[in-house]
């Protein structure tokens, strides 16, 4: 029997029906972290915080990879891992200078501790490469269970919390004299951020979590400055990202985070072209209607 070539690697359809099934969790995990990074995703950037994502992701495999390696439930370690790193940005970070000052020296050493962690763990392979990258049937009954709780917390916090944060966000200053707690919200948010990044490295794994917490607010940002279709953009792109990186990852050999971070990728220069296109037709249009007050004007 011939090795399969490239494209078969990438791409390979066979028995994708069969397949399918085996990935029912990890469908509906997608479309779970799809929503709750899209809802998030939203404040990261109104907050100037993709910096900080990357950092608590560190932690996250630190914890998920401890986890693996004393034989723990890894969701568990990754939480935990993701909650402290959270915690310590939350309480140390006020300032953004400061903050990212913290998360700079978070960064290498959470990476550099769950590589220790990994190196002296003597299972599947597959498992160690999975905790970094992301595995397409890596979500179990329990795992899936562990997520819809977590998915449950973060979209309550967010619910409760909405309009003051969105508020504190958009001018703290002016929040704050307005008797809003800008500090309490600022630590209640980066608590439902690890969350949220606990979750996501379970499925396109720790190096690239930024594809689903980031890049969907930053697309829906540059076709449209209405916050709340930003949001729904967000989540779109959030959702069709991950669950669209599935499916297209099932029949093939490789992980499923380079196909999630492609199609987010390719979601977000499309955005990125619309919106040069939509200011240059305003650049055109406020010309167009100069030129007659000027000669009007003479």
């Amino acid at each position: 029997m011939s090795e399969p070539g490239l494209w078969d690697r990438v791409f390979n359809f066979a028995d994708y029906g069969e397949l399918l099934g085996l990935v029912h969790n990890s469908i509906v995990a997608g479309a779970v972290l799809g929503l709750i990074g899209g809802l998030i995703s939203t404040f990261v950037m109104m907050r100037d915080m993709p910096f900080a994502v990357h950092g608590i992701s560190e932690l996250s495999f630190a914890g998920a990879s401890g986890a693996l390696l004393v034989g723990a439930n890894v969701v568990l370690g990754s939480l935990l891992g993701s909650v402290l790193a959270a915690l310590v940005i939350g309480m140390l970070g006020s300032r953004a200078r400061d903050r990212n000052s913290i998360i700079g020296v978070l960064m290498p050493f959470g990476l550099g501790l769950g590589v220790l962690f990994l190196a002296l763990y003597q299972g599947r392979s597959a498992n160690k490469f999975g905790l970094l990258t992301g595995q397409i049937v890596a979500v179990d009954t329990p795992q899936l269970s562990w997520m819809l709780v977590t998915s449950t917390v973060v979209l309550i916090g967010l619910l409760v919390i909405w309009r003051p944060l969105a508020f504190a966000s958009v001018d703290p200053e002016l929040a704050a004299g307005r008797g809003v707690p800008v500090a309490a919200l600022s630590s209640v948010f980066m608590l439902l951020l690890g969350l949220t990044v606990a979750m996501s490295v379970q499925i396109v794994g720790a190096l690239l979590v930024l594809s689903v917490v980031v890049t969907p607010a930053a697309a829906a940002m540059r076709v449209t400055a209405s916050p709340p279709l930003v949001t729904v953009l967000s989540v779109l792109f959030a959702v069709g990202s991950v669950v669209g990186g599935i499916l297209l990852a099932l029949g093939s050999s490789i992980p499923i985070s380079p196909y999630v971070t492609t199609i987010s990728f390719m979601i977000y220069i499309g955005c990125r072209m619309l919106g040069a296109r939509r200011q240059r037709r305003g650049w055109a249009t406020v010309g167009r209607t100069e030129a007659p007050l000027s000669a009007a004007a003479r």
